[in-house]
């Protein structure tokens, strides 16, 4: 069994229009279900065979899908339970020590940021603006409200609480290791920190380019991962379970 869940200011960062809009791939579960997703797959082998979700779209003023919960059950009986929300309130860096998903420490009294950030957006076009301040090359990459340090990170990056139970043993990623929680004793399991982050996702893709390895993240993984998105949203629509056909197993 593996729970996955986040609480984020997402629909509350500047954004572009598209990213309000979910017929153009607009919303959480186009933007940030698919980094759970992925997680959940590869911790629970990869084939989802069936999705049960529901969605929250409760801005009249953001239009778009800004909350899920959704329940995957995999081939070979593993089955696992999102959650997110992106609507600015709760912050899911709690769980995780109050390290941020960029695996900096996060500044408490910057909560509310996000939306009073936004209050400088007048119209989509100088939110779009506010958006490209943000991406990278912008004026403002790099300095996110409410990390206090802006040196390389210190932790891992994270994708808000994941606890895995398994026969023997429950495991949690922290920003510094793996909790294990077996039967006698609890322990972490300590992981460096990397020295630039997301490393390991330029690696593989130059490896790919250069030595000709197979990726792990390739088309067809991609594709299937965006059938559960999909599959989000049409069990949401449609209140039933959603079976899927275009999944493939974690690569040896």
């Amino acid at each position: 069994m593996v729970s996955a869940m986040n609480y984020t200011d997402f629909l509350y960062r500047p954004r572009r229009p598209e990213e309000l809009d979910t017929a153009r791939g607009g919303g959480v579960v186009f933007s940030q279900a698919a980094h759970q997703v992925d997680i959940v797959r590869l911790v629970a082998g990869g084939c989802v065979q069936r999705v049960r979700a529901a969605t929250g779209a409760w801005d009249s003023a953001r239009r778009t899908e800004g909350a899920y919960a959704a329940l995957l059950t995999f081939a070979g009986g593993a089955f696992a339970s999102l959650a997110y929300s992106g609507y600015a309130h709760f912050d899911g860096d709690e769980f995780c020590g109050g390290v941020s998903e960029i695996g900096r420490r996060k500044d408490a009294r910057a909560y509310g940021s996000a939306r009073r950030n936004l209050q400088r957006a007048t119209d989509p076009e100088s939110e779009a603006s506010l958006k490209q301040a943000r991406s990278y090359g912008g004026a403002e990459q790099g300095r996110r409200k409410g990390d206090r340090d802006r040196s390389a990170a210190p932790w891992h990056e994270h994708f808000g609480l994941v606890l895995v139970s398994c026969d023997r043993a429950d495991l949690r990623p922290l920003p510094d290791g793996v909790m294990i929680y077996a039967d006698a004793e609890a322990r972490v399991e300590p992981v460096a920190p990397p020295d630039v982050p997301r490393a390991e996702v330029i690696d593989e893709v130059y490896r790919a380019i250069m030595d000709g390895r197979p990726p792990l993240h390739d088309g067809r993984w991609g594709m299937a991962t965006l059938e559960v998105c999909l599959a989000i949203l049409e069990s949401s629509r449609s209140g039933a379970d959603v079976e899927l056909r275009h999944q493939v197993a974690v690569p040896a």
